[in-house]
């Protein structure tokens, strides 16, 4: 996607910004399962010609000067203007991805809410609100985020991200918690038992497993959840509630 991206800024000769999902790549955020266009911001309406462009998304808006940067000479919508745009535009599960990495590459909640009030009533705010009041620094994975916005959907109570638990091994952080309920949920994407730079594969199980037997000794009913099991998300949903069941 980003050699599109170079693709497209040797060709257009308008002034534009890089925004919506390529201004997240751009500015390193987290993505998932994002379509194979290229989006653009400019100051007025594209042609006919150019609306028709298949891999290319023209946007048109004013623009404050507040919203826009450079990124590797790129120019390029803020980190906090392509949070809400992402949110106002795609799927709840790819924005949480994007806004949750966002906010750990130092966002401004403060600006980003200011940018969410100036485009009050337009199309998709409503829906971006409820992704950035869920938006967190503390989510470590993309996988993890998705998880959240699994949980949100289904009405169950928004879990804690990175709850620091004391066991006989010492301090260990879960991935998310529900501290009260001693329930927790470790995404697991598979890369550290593959060996390689992540070391001995056979080695790092072992002490996962010393991890999660320590985590149970300590109370906890610690649910694994893999990339495989996003796809069916009833089912995850299911896991929590019936864990949650067996701790009222």
């Amino acid at each position: 996607m980003l050699r599109q991206v170079a693709a497209v800024a040797e060709r257009l000769t308008t002034t534009y910004w890089f925004s919506h999902t390529s201004a997240a790549l751009l500015h390193g955020c987290w993505t998932w399962q994002l379509a194979d266009v290229v989006h653009v911001t400019q100051l007025r309406a594209p042609k006919g010609a150019q609306v028709r462009e298949r891999r290319l998304r023209r946007h048109w808006t004013t623009l404050p000067q507040r919203d826009r940067t450079e990124v590797l000479g790129l120019p390029v919508t803020t980190l906090e203007r392509t949070v809400v745009d992402c949110a106002r535009s795609i799927a709840g599960a790819q924005a949480l991805v994007v806004a949750d990495s966002g906010l750990r590459a130092g966002a401004d909640i403060g600006v980003i809410q200011a940018i969410l009030e100036e485009a009050a009533g337009a199309r998709g705010v409503r829906r971006a609100r409820s992704v950035v009041a869920l938006a967190d620094a503390r989510a470590e994975s993309p996988g993890e985020s998705i998880v959240r916005w699994i949980v949100h959907e289904a009405d169950l109570p928004a879990p804690t991200p990175g709850f620091a638990v004391d066991t006989r091994l010492g301090r260990r952080w879960l991935d998310l918690a529900w501290p009260e309920l001693k329930v927790a949920i470790e995404f697991d994407g598979a890369v550290k038992y593959t060996g390689g730079e992540f070391g001995d594969a056979g080695e790092r199980l072992w002490r996962e497993k010393r991890r999660h037997d320590a985590l149970v000794e300590a109370g906890w009913v610690v649910l694994r959840v893999v990339w495989a099991d996003l796809a069916v998300p009833e089912v995850l949903v299911r896991r929590v509630r019936e864990a949650m069941r067996r701790r009222l």
